[in-house]
């Protein structure tokens, strides 16, 4: 069996090790001159490999089309994957919330080992850009490259990726391959992306880092996320993984930008509990200045940002501070306010929402259900989940079941 596979990242890669090892003559066409190069810029170059959950939850945290993924994520598990990249030579740890991390905290381990692994297997590894599938009577016979060559085969896996990270070589082109095949591609949008906002005091707290808050996100008063965890102020607004997440749920359906966000600095104290608190600090400072009692309370970066906003002189006397002034500070600190003008750009875009529409894809073997011979695998389908290795376990898994449909002949 000749598969040809057009994309060496994640998904890509999977695919061919998954169909090599079960005795197909594999080749891997990469544009870029280097396989993985996404893969290597994941998890800030620590690579989150996967997230150590069971399917229901790798599911759950599956944002567009998780049902579709229900056999995928049987026939290869996050457990699946850890043990494969064990068997290949790399050690892996688990860290908070299930993410899975090389024991190097090297991303080039990973794709490192891809790389030996293919290699061990024979599989053929070229540069180049596809220009095109070929068919003939239908059905997927190989792929036309730029400089107007053909390669022949039995079977093509388009995993080209989405539109993200276009720097890495994502620029769409499976999109428009699977259009000339009479595919449908589903609106295309940035996923996982900063957030800009209208306040600029974001930019005086650059680079702080916000730990165990929670943020809420509102339009027009009715809640459309909110969530607990990390976030970081930018330049230009907000991001960090909590608010990664945070912009999936923004700018779909109906709805439009501005939101209003709301920062909870202090999630784990209720109302009454925080004002304790604040009186606690107070007696503390009694006779000192309002800007100087707020350091076991706020990072400092943000003391001056939180004074501007409450109305509280930074040179009043602690001991002149009404509970008025107290109860306007306590509700800042439960709903620290920004309002949220528009996200980041596919520059900046973690993965991409939309893609090839998984209702014309078989869930099974991943293989298309207008052209035979053709299989996906990957971001270059409207599948996309949260941060926390879970868009990776989606292309480990729908890799695996596309190299290994494609290599035991099944169709849909």
């Amino acid at each position: 069996m000749k598969i040809v596979i057009i994309g060496g990242g994640a998904a890509g890669m999977m695919a061919a090790c998954t169909a090599a090892e079960r005795g197909a003559k594999v080749t891997l066409i990469e544009r870029n001159s280097q396989l993985g190069i996404k893969v290597n810029i994941t998890g800030k170059g620590r690579c989150n490999v996967t997230n150590d959950s069971e399917p229901e939850a790798l599911i759950k945290n599956t944002l567009t089309n998780g049902r579709f993924l229900y056999s995928a994520f049987a026939a290869l598990s996050a457990q699946d994957t850890i043990a494969f990249f064990e068997r290949i030579g790399v050690p892996l740890k688990v860290e908070r919330g299930k993410r899975v991390f090389p024991v190097t905290d090297n991303a080039r381990d990973i794709t490192g080992a891809l790389k030996t692994h293919l290699h061990r297997l024979g599989v053929t590894v070229l540069q180049h850009r596809v220009k095109s599938i070929v068919t003939k009577d239908g059905a997927a016979c190989g792929v036309s490259l730029q400089d107007g060559s053909v390669i022949v085969a039995d079977r093509v896996i388009l995993a080209t990726g989405g539109r993200s990270y276009p720097r890495t070589g994502s620029d769409g082109d499976g999109y428009r391959m699977a259009q000339a095949l009479g595919h449908t591609v589903t609106a295309l949008r940035p996923s996982l992306v900063p957030l800009l906002t209208e306040e600029t005091s974001p930019a005086l707290m650059e680079g702080l880092a916000l730990k165990n808050v929670s943020l809420t996100v509102k339009k027009d008063g009715k809640k459309i996320f909110s969530d607990f965890g990390e976030m970081v102020f930018t330049a230009k607004g907000i991001s960090g993984p909590l608010v990664l997440s945070a912009s999936a749920h923004l700018g779909v359906k109906k709805h439009t930008y501005p939101y209003q966000a709301f920062i909870d600095l202090k999630p784990a104290l209720d109302h009454d509990t925080l004002d304790k608190r604040l009186l606690r600090d107070f007696e503390e400072n009694i006779n000192r200045d309002f800007s100087n009692a707020l350091s076991q309370l706020l990072p400092a970066k943000m003391i001056p940002v939180m004074i501007d906003l409450c109305g509280i002189s930074a040179r009043q006397k602690v001991n002149t501070i009404t509970r008025q002034q107290r109860e306007q500070l306590c509700a800042l600190l439960k709903a620290f306010p920004l309002t949220v003008v528009s996200a980041g750009s596919w520059d900046e875009a973690v993965v991409t929402a939309g893609g090839i529409a998984v209702k014309e894809i078989d869930p099974k073997t991943m293989a298309s259900k207008l052209v035979p011979g053709l299989y996906f695998a990957g971001e270059v389908m409207d599948v996309d989940a949260y941060t926390g290795g879970f868009n990776l376990q989606i292309a480990w898994s729908t890799g695996y079941c596309a190299g290994q449909a494609a290599a035991e002949g099944e169709e849909v």
